[in-house]
């Protein structure tokens, strides 16, 4: 690890660090590596117990540091709960990074939908990542700094088949500006990663799963609609787009929704 890194010193907690079960990097795991290996200490978050400390002890393994916390954003009182554990380990807390989303069976366009879906996609994608907000912007707007990072989706902006993912991460989009509006003043950053198509467990493996394709076919049917070099990113792109927001060398970005997409974005319309 890096002792002297992008965010030597910080206090960081990546909320959805746990790992998919799979072969390929989720971006949860590779953006709480990266910024434990540009010098943060790191609080791995999952509702998974192994998932985050799993993280955790690669993160330790690697001469870095690191703890784990079993956490369901669900739960009313789970941003509480979260700011209390961080407040006991460092007293405060420069970073904060809501890598939370699922996307259900039964997803689809608007005509098929159910209210179990939409509900419980929007429980966990918007609401949950809400929650954490909330509750830490009470000790970074007392300590005048702080830096949040939410991972949204390019499908925030473009999408036709997934109503219920489609609509809880474009609320994600606009939380995230909404906060940055109201907390400027307090020197709070909030800005946003929309990735495109990732090559990570839950998506590939688990649209493989669904749809009773191979890996392979899921595979190299997103790489061939990617515009650059004709594949898909890795978790790493995400991460390192998080590590810049995240940063100081973001300092003056705010309310900034950045996709992470090998140039699929700009084919909407």
């Amino acid at each position: 690890m890096t002792a002297g890194g992008r965010v030597a010193g910080k206090r960081a907690i990546v909320v959805g660090a746990g790992q998919t079960p799979g072969e390929t990097l989720g971006n949860g795991r590779a953006t709480a590596l990266l910024l434990a290996r540009e010098g943060a200490e790191v609080l791995c978050v999952d509702r998974v117990p192994a998932r985050a400390e799993g993280t955790a002890a690669e993160i330790v393994a690697h001469g870095g540091v690191a703890t784990a916390m079993a956490l369901d954003i669900t739960a009313p009182d789970a941003g509480e709960r979260l700011v209390e554990h961080a407040g006991s380990l460092w007293g405060g807390i420069d970073i904060v990074v809501n890598n939370v989303g699922i996307g259900l069976s039964g997803d689809g366009p608007a005509h098929i939908v159910s209210d179990e879906v939409l509900e419980r996609t929007l429980e966990v994608n918007f609401t949950g990542t809400w929650r954490i907000v909330r509750a830490v912007l009470g000790p970074m707007r007392r300590e005048g700094a702080g830096s949040i990072v939410n991972i949204s989706s390019l499908a925030s902006l473009a999408g036709a088949t997934q109503l219920a993912y489609e609509v809880s991460k474009a609320a994600v989009n606009r939380l995230t500006v909404s906060v940055a509006n109201t907390n400027a003043k307090h020197g709070v950053r909030c800005n946003a990663v929309l990735p495109g198509f990732i090559d990570t467990p839950m998506a590939v493996e688990g649209i493989a799963a669904a749809t009773g394709r191979s890996t392979e076919d899921v595979r190299a049917g997103r790489d061939a609609r990617v515009p650059l070099r004709g594949r898909m990113g890795t978790a790493w792109d995400t991460a390192h787009a998080v590590l810049y927001l995240a940063s100081d060398d973001a300092g003056f970005v705010t309310g900034v929704l950045l996709a992470v997409d090998g140039g699929m974005g700009v084919r909407i319309g």
